[in-house]
């Protein structure tokens, strides 16, 4: 949801962050930017107040208003998103959409972020030149991702550490099915990367998560303990190794059970060497909750960890602001933050399955 065309900068533009009064202004711009997919006075109202987002505007002297860029800040982690730009048709050229992405990189930074992430129209020319100029990279695609049925393009730019390069892996993601499913849900990406021909419907979802099922460490539903999780995808077509820093109730012969934390090396070392690890977290950080969740390692740099986050929380979204897998995939997280998430509980608990194919 992104459109701009911008050749140079103008000194007589003022680029701040909005406030209340600029709502009215704000809904006409976007009714002249854009024909579908636009924001709704709840969601520029809801980005204004919000914590987790910073919303920029460009103002004529004169107090009219040019464009807007909002960025949304992922809370834990190390990524930023800038989900909506607009430029008034009547200010092209002017360099107005440059300079509110400078401001959200600017803001991006201030808040400890290493990478700004974006979808674009495949058929704004003007807005991927822009974005390559400024040193933005395509690293993903998305069919039919607008309400007009246009193609994304995803492109991202490392705010911070420009030579340092990512190790990632190409791993489908999927959404859990239910609260309670995050264990079965990284198993199942996990499986789609490493089997091809695996197909992750609802049904085996909730098969791993009975397979898989302990009250562990949590209330209502069980949880999957890390052998169970072991078990069922050893059952499909996987080797499995369990790392638990503490020793359970659950023995289990036919796979290799390590009663030690898995050191950070050794877990980039098997990435290395092809393997994929699912991993219990605290999203304490991320969200305030205080309950146990896996998610899958889907790559890593020199900072960060990236992982796949199966959860695609909606609690905070609005109607015309629908959560996106796109906030879930390749999730950067700073490795020493990583390191506290990845200890549950008083007892800090560690526990990380190991898969690779037989």
């Amino acid at each position: 949801m992104i459109t701009s065309s911008v050749t140079c900068s103008s000194p007589n533009i003022d680029i701040r962050l909005a406030s209340i009064d600029d709502l009215k202004a704000l809904l006409v711009l976007e009714g002249k930017a854009f024909t579908g997919d636009r924001l709704s006075r709840r969601s520029f109202r809801h980005a204004i107040t919000s914590s987790g987002s910073a919303l920029f505007v460009a103002m004529k002297e004169d107090g009219e208003l040019l464009g807007y860029a909002l960025l949304h800040l992922r809370q834990g982690t190390h990524l930023a998103r800038l989900y909506s730009l607009a430029v008034s048709p009547e200010a092209r050229g002017l360099g107005i959409g440059k300079l509110l992405i400078q401001a959200c990189e600017k803001k991006a930074l201030k808040k400890g972020k290493m990478l700004l992430r974006l979808e674009v129209s495949d058929v704004n020319h003007n807005a991927i030149a822009l974005y390559q100029k400024m040193g933005y990279k395509e690293f993903g695609h998305y069919d039919a991702y607008y309400e007009d049925q246009t193609d994304a393009i995803r492109m991202q730019k490392r705010l911070r550490h420009a030579g340092d390069e990512q190790t990632t892996r190409a791993i489908p993601w999927l959404a859990q099915g239910t609260p309670f499913t995050c264990g079965p849900a990284s198993l199942q990406m996990v499986l789609s990367s490493m089997h091809p021909d695996y197909q992750a419907t609802p049904n085996d979802e909730l098969e791993i998560w009975r397979e898989a099922t302990t009250i562990f460490m949590t209330s209502g539903h069980g949880g999957c303990h890390p052998m169970g999780l072991a078990l069922a995808a050893k059952k499909r077509g996987l080797s499995a190794d369990v790392w638990l820093s503490e020793e359970g109730p659950l023995f289990v012969d036919s796979v290799p059970l390590h009663y030690t934390a898995m050191p950070l090396a050794q877990l980039i070392e098997a990435f290395d060497d092809g393997a994929l690890a699912i991993i219990l977290i605290s999203t304490f950080r991320m969200d305030g909750k205080k309950s146990p969740h896996w998610v899958v390692m889907s790559g890593y740099d020199e900072h960060c960890i990236l992982v796949h986050d199966p959860d695609l929380d909606d609690d905070k979204k609005l109607p015309d602001d629908p959560p996106s897998p796109l906030d879930c995939q390749y999730v950067p997280i700073a490795r020493d933050e990583f390191e506290k998430m990845s200890r549950f509980g008083q007892s800090r608990l560690q526990a990380t399955v190991v898969l690779k194919n037989l």
